[in-house]
């Protein structure tokens, strides 16, 4: 190899450099929060969560380190769900027109079902979304797609949250958030209810998405035998990943848990 004897043991006894060491720290480090990203994550989040941490290093960096160690995003396909929409049910005005950032906590949330498969056949969610920390604030699932699914989703979120004023309430035109109980409760709860033009997925579009993500970073990658197994993975995900984890560019780079309680401390 036209290397010399001495050339050679000089090589084997030289220290590895400053540079080469804080290279080495970089990878393991960026090695650790894509692993504890579930696989997830790729360059810009894991940018910005070095960046967190007091490393000043530039996307494009990450981005070539993640590549020669193979370490490459496992999200799946997008996924878009719907809700029957063809009924005789009153329908609310638009009132959320898209404005999906709101000042405060509690102020506007958005609502919407999707649907999982199984060996054992479907499995529905409803989820409700706090638009000011992207929160999950409430969620139910079961084997129907009915009223009773929606309006224990809005239960769950309504007591966990405990919202002092109105909460504007934005959901699809689907028959369960139509209905005469569903908006009965809104009634109680004191909430508006507004609901999305005819046709138009973009007027639910922060819903939508969370539910979209949940297909490309859990179900797409699982087989789920049973309705029970898939239970225990979403609720696992959404409580342990979505809400207390996981980074949302829209909101600064936080988790919507820290968001949450960035605005409670500052208050």
């Amino acid at each position: 190899m036209d290397v010399s004897r001495s050339g050679y043991y000089k090589w084997t006894k030289r220290k590895t450099s400053k540079q080469e060491k804080s290279r080495k720290k970089l990878e393991q480090r960026i090695r650790r929060i894509f692993l504890d990203s579930r696989r997830l994550y790729g360059s810009p989040k894991i940018t910005q969560m070095l960046h967190k941490q007091g490393s000043r290093v530039s996307e494009k960096t990450v981005a070539r380190i993640m590549k020669e160690q193979g370490l490459k995003s496992r999200t799946a396909k997008k996924y878009k769900a719907t809700t029957n929409s063809k009924h005789n049910l009153p329908i609310a005005e638009n009132v959320l027109n898209r404005q999906f950032r709101p000042n405060t906590p509690n102020q506007a949330w958005v609502a919407d079902i999707t649907y999982i498969a199984t060996d054992e056949g479907w499995l529905y969610l409803a989820s409700v979304m706090d638009l000011y920390s992207r929160k999950i604030v409430g969620f139910q699932m079961s084997d129907r797609m009915n009223k009773e699914l929606a309006l224990q989703a809005l239960d769950r979120a309504y007591h966990q949250q405990r919202p002092s004023n109105s909460v504007l309430h934005h959901s699809d035109r689907g028959s369960q958030y139509a209905s005469h109980d569903y908006q009965a409760r809104l009634s109680t709860y004191k909430m508006i209810a507004s609901m999305s033009r005819k046709g138009n997925c973009y007027d639910n579009a922060c819903i939508e998405s969370f539910h979209s993500i949940l297909k490309k970073e859990l179900i797409h990658l699982e087989r789920f035998k049973t309705r029970e197994q898939a239970r225990k993975r979403i609720f696992e995900y959404i409580l342990c990943f979505y809400n207390a984890k996981r980074i949302h560019s829209t909101i600064g780079y936080l988790t919507p848990n820290e968001c949450e309680r960035r605005y409670r401390k500052a208050a």
